[in-house]
Parts: structure tokens; C-alpha cells; sequence
């Protein structure tokens, strides 16, 4: 098949999808949506929203319409390395055997990922980045597709360890989940408190999600959308020349070369779901915000005027 007959089926298949996760998930269409870009681009994501918001129903749901298997941990502060990669026993016959954890699955939620210490942080982190594992010095490739999709809670902040800005940094996506409408709220109690269920069916395997992740890095980018990203990744950083007066006044930090490398692929992403065969720099912004979001730190002044991240990069772009 061509790669230009594979973005056009990928579109009617990216459709179906989003219905299938619609007979669950009410509403939230833009977490869904960037969840699933991740998925395409091999990225992993942060879900930060209050409890109750579905973050585990909705990862649970993709995982299903997607044909992969998922596993879910709890992190805790009592968490250890071996909790999620596994761990060597001794066998009956006296021989080391290697048990895997939860970690070898294809879809990993990571629920609470800011209440375990920076160790078991760690260990996860370590699997994001290499696609494997390390137990006793024998190396274990981990199953394709993987990723990670880790919720945070922002508002019990007792008793965490948040994640530190090189680890945030792995993550491709940070999602907002918001509070449903009023419309969508009734729904979601009219769904959830009756005998009914609805059966999700299956629209990938895992062997064509990796496909479509070969597909979308073959996508060609012109270069004026390249430096676009380059430039608007450039413009976060205080110290720059191209910095605005809002960035210098507000922002202590900026974004790495991480981010412009992620504004690319998920442009890429965005513009062949959409059935475009290059991206251009609306799909840039579009995907702009969950991927500057965590990787800019505000100094005191914005905290103390109440100037949020999104108003920064909202005025960059």
C-alpha cells in the first residue's frame, strides 16, 4: 500500500475510533484526541485532572479500541523498582528465574505517578525513554507499541514527590482534563448508574499502530513549518534574543530542543489524521499548548499575578 492510500485509510480508521471511545467517554474530545496522537507519534502523556474525571476509564477505553492489552499502577509511597519491572526468584530447582511486572504491557497507567519517590520515578522513566529494562544486568526489550500514560492529581499535594523538569520532559503531552458540561455531566449519570454497558470493538492491533508510527515519521515537513517550531520553542526561553517581554517578565524557564522535536511529530500526527499529507503550521499550533505547558516554569512575579502558562503561550502564538 502506498503511504498516501495508508493517510487516507488512517483517517476513516481515526474516525471510527473516536466513535467507538465516544460510546464510553462523554465528552473530553480533546484529551481523547491528543491521547491518541501520542499514541501515533510512540509519544507518552500526563493526565492531570481532579479525581473523578474519568482519566482511568478514558485510558482503559483507548486501550480497548485500540487492540492492546493495559495495565494499570497504583503508585504509592511504598512503591518499589521491582513493584513495576519485576524481579528474579530463586525456582524450585534452585536457578534464578526472572518474573516480569506490569511494566511489560503495551499500555502502562501510571495512576499517581507523584505520590512514589524519585527511585521507582525512576525505574519508570528509565523504561519510557531505553523501551527497556535492566534487572540484575540482564536486559529486557520491552513489547511495541509502549507507552506510558501517567495521571497527576493537582490539587492533594501532601505526601507527593512531583515529578522533577528533565522527567516532565519525557513526557510528550501534558493533558488538562476539564469538569464536564452541565449536558455531559447528566449523561455521564444517566450511563453510569444503570445495567447498561457498551461494548468497545477493537479498530487497530498493535502491529498496525506501529505501522502508522513508521507512516506519520515518513510524513515530509517543509522547512518554513521547521523553523516555525524552532522559533516559537525559542521564544519561551527568557535568555533568548526573540524572547517577548511577557516570557522575560513571567518565565524563569523555557522549553528544550525536546519540545520543537515533539511540535514536528505531532504536527505530522495531526495533519494525516486529518487526511493532509504535510503539515503546516496551524498543525503546529494546534498541538502547541499540551506540549509547551509542562516544559516552562513561571517565576514568583507570574505566580503572584496570577498569569498562567496557557496565557503565555497563547500570546507566542
Amino acid at each position: 500500500m502506498s503511504d498516501v492510500q495508508a493517510v487516507k485509510n488512517l483517517v476513516g480508521k481515526y474516525e471510527q475510533l473516536q466513535s467507538e471511545i465516544g460510546k464510553v467517554i462523554i465528552g473530553q474530545q480533546e484529551a481523547v484526541n491528543f491521547t491518541l496522537l501520542s499514541v501515533f507519534c510512540g509519544g507518552h502523556s500526563l493526565l492531570i485532572g481532579v479525581p473523578g474525571l474519568a482519566k482511568t476509564l478514558l485510558v482503559n477505553t483507548v486501550s480497548d479500541a485500540l487492540g492492546l492489552n493495559f495495565k494499570r499502577i497504583q503508585f504509592t509511597p511504598d512503591l518499589m523498582p521491582s513493584d513495576i519491572l519485576g524481579s528474579e526468584i530463586l525456582d524450585e530447582n534452585r536457578q534464578f528465574k526472572f518474573i516480569k511486572g506490569p511494566i511489560f504491557s503495551n499500555i502502562i497507567l501510571a495512576d499517581e505517578i507523584n505520590r512514589t519517590p524519585p527511585k521507582t520515578q525512576a525505574a519508570l522513566l528509565e523504561a519510557m525513554q531505553e523501551r527497556s529494562v535492566t534487572i540484575s544486568g540482564n536486559h529486557y526489550k520491552l513489547e511495541l507499541p509502549f507507552f506510558v500514560l501517567a495521571t497527576q492529581n493537582p490539587i492533594e499535594q501532601e505526601g507527593t514527590y512531583p515529578l522533577p523538569e528533565a522527567q516532565l520532559d519525557r513526557f510528550m503531552f501534558s493533558i488538562n482534563l476539564e469538569y464536564p458540561t452541565f449536558n455531559e455531566e447528566v449523561q455521564v449519570v444517566k450511563n453510569t448508574t444503570s445495567s447498561f454497558k457498551n461494548k468497545i470493538n477493537s479498530i487497530f492491533s498493535g502491529a498496525e499502530i506501529v505501522e502508522i508510527q513508521n507512516l506519520i515519521r515518513k510524513i515530509p515537513v517543509a522547512d518554513n513549518v521547521i523553523e516555525y517550531a524552532v522559533r516559537l520553542v525559542g521564544k519561551t526561553r527568557p535568555k533568548s534574543p526573540e524572547a517577548t517581554e511577557l516570557v522575560k517578565s513571567y518565565l524563569d524557564w523555557g522549553a528544550g530542543p525536546r519540545a520543537s522535536q515533539n511540535l514536528i511529530l505531532a504536527a505530522k500526527a495531526h495533519a494525516a489524521v486529518h487526511g493532509k499529507f504535510s503539515p503546516d503550521i496551524e498543525d503546529v499550533k494546534a498541538v502547541a499548548i499540551p506540549i509547551l505547558s509542562h516544559r516552562i516554569v513561571k517565576n514568583y512575579k507570574a505566580e503572584a499575578e496570577g498569569v498562567t502558562i496557557q496565557k503565555i503561550i497563547n500570546s507566542l502564538l
